[in-house]
């Protein structure tokens, strides 16, 4: 982190106070690509939930399909995501003072909204939310953002490390076959599953709601410590502008670089050689190694954006980043729509190789529908929503872009 402040935060400063950070929004938009592709394969079938492969899709495609995104995509983007919101709390503490309003109420409104958002995303559209423990954690996060910047990369480093020793006591210590179903019954947990996914509003929610105690478990042990110790690097990061007028030429991008893609990779490789999800080891040496590979995306991407043969790249990122809560949810609603009995029933039907394709696809439509609205309106419909429960009101100008009445009128009909 030193080090990273004293090259890429060298130029921070000059950055002017309000300006939108598109690296940042570019980011978080590439961040809604892998959570997508890891997502869906939970909305698409039961099997995942239960830690089994589906036996109707045995074939190498998939199983070189699942091996890649074991390696390359999970827990990697979760952690990116993670690590922007932090950052963007610090955002969120700029405008506050900006606009003379007190961050503290301001930001509880905003907790409040999120949770609100989370639950009902929970009940309605998708059991694996993350939202809810983001707000929960971002209440930690407003208690500790007076702390200095060494405290808070201190306390992120002991939060994480305990969620490495927990993992590592339980691989060694722990008999996972004890706890863990036997393989007939999770096919058979497996199979009810995406039985239930395939009924009406009742048994969807019914399934969805039936996932949330084991949901508040993995918030309590891993996704929570995790999530806040991203927030606190993050909240670091931001505090320093660390990725405010980057060049795409700092030398301490190259290096992470070379240490992020072979340590991260080799450590997804043990993941996914290692069992996955169901041995804490596995997962203990992907949560080591993940942070790295995260980071050496993140040094590729931005050495890509400000290079003028890749420049096009955060144009298509951004506008889907900076409206990302929208994005979020409209692929849990996607998803619902395809899978679920609710819409075209097709849970349990579409292999590991036609998930992911599909995950892109809706992506790459996400990206252009992104860029028209924003070019129509200023937030997205999630965001503005967010927005008003945050100020405790609304305007016309925190809907639209203002530009005439006409579009005004316009707005006001979509």
């Amino acid at each position: 982190m030193d080090v990273s402040a004293g090259t890429i935060g060298a130029t921070a400063s000059r950055a002017p106070a309000g300006q939108r950070l598109h690296d940042i929004d570019a980011l978080r938009g590439f961040a809604l690509l892998g959570i997508f592709v890891v997502n869906i394969t939970f909305m698409a079938s039961g099997y995942p939930g239960n830690l089994i492969t589906d036996p109707a899709f045995s074939s190498v495609l998939d199983d070189a399909t699942r091996f890649l995104s074991a390696v390359l995509v999970d827990m990697k983007f979760y952690i990116l995501f993670s690590f922007l919101f932090g950052y963007s709390f610090t955002l969120q503490m700029e405008a506050a003072g900006r606009a003379g309003a007190a961050f503290g109420p301001r930001m509880l409104r905003r907790i409040a909204g999120l949770f609100i958002l989370g639950a009902l995303h929970t009940a309605l559209l998708y059991g694996g939310d993350i939202l809810m423990t983001y707000a929960v954690v971002c209440l930690i996060l407003l208690g500790m953002r007076r702390v200095r910047d060494r405290t808070a990369v201190r306390v992120a480093s002991v939060l994480y490390g305990i969620v490495l020793l927990s993992l590592l006591a339980s691989g060694l210590l722990a008999n996972s076959s004890a706890f863990l179903p036997t393989r007939a019954e999770a096919l058979a947990n497996a199979e009810k599953a995406t039985a239930a996914m395939l009924g009406g509003w009742g048994d969807v929610i019914g399934h969805h709601l039936s996932g949330l105690p084991f949901l508040v478990l993995q918030s309590a042990t891993f996704q929570g410590p995790t999530a806040l110790a991203m927030f606190l690097l993050g909240m670091v990061a931001g505090r320093r502008r660390l990725l405010a007028n980057v060049t795409g030429h700092e030398p301490v991008l190259r290096r992470i670089q070379w240490v992020g893609f072979p340590v991260g990779i080799a450590g997804g490789l043990v993941y996914a050689l290692g069992g996955g999800n169901g041995q804490p080891l596995a997962v203990g040496v992907s949560a080591a190694t993940a942070p790295l590979l995260t980071a050496a995306y993140v040094a590729t991407l931005l050495r890509m954006m400000h290079s003028p043969p890749f420049g096009f790249v955060r144009s298509a990122l951004a506008p889907a980043g900076r409206i990302a809560l929208t994005n979020y949810l409209g692929q849990s609603l996607l998803g619902l729509l395809i899978f679920s009995g609710i819409g075209l029933g097709l849970a349990g039907s579409v292999s590991p190789v036609g998930t992911t394709g599909l995950a892109l696809l809706i992506y790459a439509v996400q990206l252009a529908v992104s860029a028209w609205w924003l070019r129509h309106y200023r937030y997205g419909p999630a965001e503005w929503a967010l927005r008003r429960v945050t100020n405790g009101k609304t305007a016309e100008t925190d809907v639209i872009s203002g530009r005439d009445r006409d579009s005004a009128a316009s707005a006001g009909r979509h």
